[in-house]
């Protein structure tokens, strides 16, 4: 299987692509998937669903991945609140 994808990662990503982390595995477009999801704000259990794990073993792995939200997540939080008091 490796061969076919090293094949394939390089038609994809150029001759550079052999000596480089990027897509070196399968899995890690999977991952950069995953993570730009999480990232992006998508419910973390819509994200669970889509990639097949639990909530539990979705944020296990991927909780460092989820990082510099803080302004927009207290946004989020105000906003629910004003909606809960009519405000």
């Amino acid at each position: 299987m490796f061969r076919v994808w090293a094949k394939a990662r390089k038609t994809v990503f150029g001759t550079g692509a052999e000596h480089s982390p990027l897509a070196a595995r399968p899995y890690d477009l999977r991952h950069a998937g995953v993570s730009t999801w999480l990232n992006a704000g998508v419910d973390a259990a819509q994200v669970a669903e889509w990639a097949g794990h639990s909530i539990e073993v979705l944020l296990r792995i991927y909780a460092k991945c989820i990082d510099g939200d803080t302004a927009r997540n207290r946004a989020m939080i105000d906003q629910a609140l004003r909606r809960s008091t009519g405000d």
